[in-house]
């Protein structure tokens, strides 16, 4: 929290306790019978704040993924950011991709790249990548086996992003792999 949300917070701290105090003053007679409403009303917005976290995690939880809908085509929903999701099995773990039409290449951040197996310590960043956070270095690497549900590809160049990724970027390295690729209806189709 900033300075401002701590100064908001005691702000309103203040005003609960002052608009607290003049309705306790007013119902002094019946406490008993207040201190069971306010009761009442803390669970009903506990219960409230609950479910809406929970709904916010199951929301999540379950949205629409990409589907395999015919044999070698892929269907991906826009997700709630507009942006489409894919998931591949990269040596076999899973890394959750944002499709990026404008990155030249397939780009793993560097958590993704540990996930996978790759030592980011054991590698050269020698290329330079122009992002919208200034320039990051790269390092090739090669991929034994990447998976998008049943359409496997062997020795898939990618990179290594050297700077603050907070996801990996599906580039057109691997995208120009299919046959089709087109967005109707706020799904994004790929085909091989």
């Amino acid at each position: 929290m900033t300075g401002t949300d701590y100064g908001q917070l005691a702000y309103l701290v203040l005003l609960l306790c002052a608009v607290g105090g003049f309705v306790l003053v007013q119902n002094r007679r019946n406490v008993g019978r207040m201190a069971k409403q306010a009761a009442v009303w803390a669970l009903i917005f506990a219960a409230v704040a609950g479910l809406v976290g929970f709904g916010n995690d199951l929301g999540r939880e379950l949205q629409t993924r990409q589907a395999v809908i015919a044999e070698g085509t892929v269907e991906v929903p826009r997700g709630r950011d507009g942006h489409y999701h894919l998931t591949l099995t990269i040596n076999g773990a899973p890394v959750d991709f944002i499709v990026d039409t404008g990155a030249t290449d397939m780009v793993l951040s560097l958590a993704d790249a540990r996930a996978v197996g790759i030592d980011p310590d054991r590698l050269i960043f020698s290329g330079r990548a122009l992002t919208a956070n200034g320039e990051v270095g790269t390092a090739p690497v090669r991929l034994d086996e990447v998976a998008l549900g049943p359409i496997v590809d062997r020795n898939v160049r990618a990179v290594v992003n050297e700077g603050e990724l907070f996801g990996s970027l599906l580039g057109m390295g691997y995208l120009q792999r299919f046959d089709r690729i087109s967005i109707e209806n706020d799904r994004l189709l790929l085909e091989r």
